[in-house]
């Protein structure tokens, strides 16, 4: 907490008690070592009740005058302050800084952090905006302003975190090397080494599916006559027919987030299963229907309840498979268009740039679908914020011959040709 939030008031004090009627645990870092003279010397608790009654303006101010200014202000509060205080160095008081600026004490916040309590914690530092950046921008409202450190700011900043170079490499803002041998060149390789080297690798994934079998769906090309599908139904169909395809099916990965009997994919319940890591511990309320609910551990669908975040979670990480577990797979999640790139519109965008493989089908497209619900299914706008991610290839196909010959592009292209490519269709 670096900066005015409200000056009458103590930000850090607030955020405790909203955190601690939460039932979280706090931890606050306000003092750093500096101040562990002054508690010594402090045995009638005067100059910490002084400091606990400070409002955070004038706190800010007194940080911005220098050390010395916060001293004198403290002395003149009382005769059993101003006792303590006078006791101290000049050095002693230089060092009076708040806690979120020392390292042990916030290794020691951050130590006591991760201790398993059965609660959450939360770490409340108490900082200086502009931290060494020169004494025109130290704890000063400006600090945002500042675009360049004088020559005498640098120099004060390298003699505060103990670099030992000349003022004129300095000056010349040069590199300092501790050397190839120094324990701490050595402690930054180990580390690296650890976390298996210097630099992110993608592990490309060496294997490839096969094609689907054009036989397999050739029905799906076939006129329809006078009887009329949509092309919902039309990926349910080809979704069907690929369950059958021994090569693909063990990569496909079905997904939805809540609109199962939506879609009329409620057949795949007993067909391949709903996957819930611990099984089906109930007896569903359809237990009756031929398409009752079905979970199972090895269930194949993925139904992540009313999450689109959690669904599309689940989807990038199928769609990125192929690099992190070297095993590509053909993950399909199927939702309301309005809730994809309308609502985790971020997400996508992750997808692109980890270069997610895979299908996203946007369903109950277009302006007059499910009117009677308003707005939030009115959707003609989807495929222009899908373009906007440029590996993103999205189609609106009208007939179901087009959505079999685009799952089956999608595959080849993607899995087959292993292009870093997702595709959305509406």
């Amino acid at each position: 907490m670096d900066g005015l939030v409200r000056g009458n008031g103590q930000i850090i004090e607030e955020l405790e008690a909203v955190f601690s009627a939460s039932g979280w645990r706090v931890i606050k870092v306000l003092w750093g070592q500096g101040w562990d003279r002054v508690w010594q010397l402090d045995t009638g608790g005067h100059v910490a009740k002084a400091l606990s009654e400070m409002v955070d303006g004038q706190r800010q101010a007194l940080y911005a005058q220098g050390s010395e200014a916060l001293v004198e202000y403290l002395r003149a509060l009382s005769p059993e302050v101003e006792k303590v205080m006078k006791q101290l160095s000049v050095d002693e008081m230089g060092n009076l800084l708040p806690g979120g600026h020392d390292p042990v004490k916030v290794y020691t916040a951050y130590k006591h952090a991760v201790q398993k309590t059965g609660k959450p914690t939360v770490i409340l530092a108490h900082t200086i905006k502009g931290f060494s950046l020169g004494k025109s921008t130290h704890s000063r409202n400006t600090a945002h302003n500042k675009k360049k450190m004088s020559e005498e700011d640098l120099i004060d900043y390298a003699k505060y975190c103990h670099i030992p170079l000349s003022v004129e490499a300095v000056e010349q803002a040069e590199f300092y090397h501790p050397g190839n041998d120094s324990p701490i060149t050595q402690y930054v390789k180990k580390r690296r080494q650890a976390l298996d080297g210097y630099l992110p690798k993608r592990q490309e994934s060496n294997l490839s599916l096969e094609k689907p079998d054009p036989s397999g769906w050739e029905s799906m090309i076939k006129s329809s006559g006078s009887k009329q599908s949509s092309t919902t139904m039309s990926f349910v169909h080809m979704l069907n027919i690929l369950l059958r395809d021994k090569n693909i099916a063990p990569y496909i990965v079905p997904i939805v987030a809540d609109e199962s009997r939506t879609f009329g994919m409620e057949g795949l319940f007993r067909k391949i299963g709903i996957y819930a890591s611990a099984g089906q511990s109930y007896q569903p309320e359809d237990a009756k229907s031929i398409m009752s609910y079905s979970e199972k551990k090895n269930g194949q669908l993925l139904q992540e309840g009313l999450t689109e975040a959690g669904a599309l979670s689940a989807w990038i990480s199928a769609a990125t498979s192929y690099s992190t577990c070297n095993r590509p797979m053909i993950p399909m999640y199927i939702f309301y268009s309005m809730f994809g790139f309308q609502r985790v519109g971020d997400l996508l965008w992750l997808a692109g740039d980890i270069r997610a493989r895979g299908f996203l089908f946007g369903a109950t497209a277009g302006r007059t679908t499910l009117g009677g619900e308003g707005l939030q299914h009115n959707d003609g706008h989807s495929l222009v914020m899908a373009s906007l991610v440029p590996n993103c290839i999205s189609y609106d196909p009208c007939f179901q011959y087009e959505v079999a010959t685009l799952i089956a592009h999608g595959i080849e292209t993607m899995m087959v040709n292993s292009e870093d490519v997702y595709f959305y269709i509406t």
